[in-house]
């Protein structure tokens, strides 16, 4: 199975990033192949539709499960009706949140974990951006 982790870096040590849709990186890590890969986020320059474009990828990838900070209720959707497990909550480093992961003690949400555009900010301006996400 291949689960996707939202990163800010290039491997296993890098810190998750919180934003699913604009996310810098995604390490792809095969449970089955043992092996992994760093894919940039295509769609973290995107005006809008950050979220569903980056299931897309996934999906065309074999991603079966994600894990991230935290999920807005495009990507959710997108994400459910492509079959996509969701996992939120993650934290610390990539490995430390697939160790999490592994042992039950991230969330699988019944639904969105922010409001709409909230990861539209730029890293260094604490994730707030021109959205129309709460502040």
């Amino acid at each position: 199975m291949k689960i996707a982790i939202t990163a800010t870096g290039r491997d296993l040590q890098a810190p998750v990033d919180p934003r699913f849709g604009r996310c810098r990186y995604l390490v792809i890590v095969d449970t089955e192949g043992g092996g992994s890969e760093v894919v940039e986020n295509p769609a973290l320059a995107s005006p809008g539709g950050a979220g569903v474009a980056l299931v897309q990828e996934l999906v065309r990838r074999g991603v079966r499960t994600v894990i991230t900070g935290d999920v807005g209720p495009n990507a959710f959707q997108a994400l459910r009706a492509a079959g996509v497990a969701v996992h939120t909550g993650a934290s610390g480093t990539v490995a430390e949140a697939l160790a999490q992961y592994r042992r039950g003690g991230l969330r699988a949400p019944d639904g969105a974990t922010v409001p709409a555009h909230r990861g539209q900010g730029f890293p260094g301006r604490g994730g707030r951006g021109t959205g129309r996400g709460q502040l």
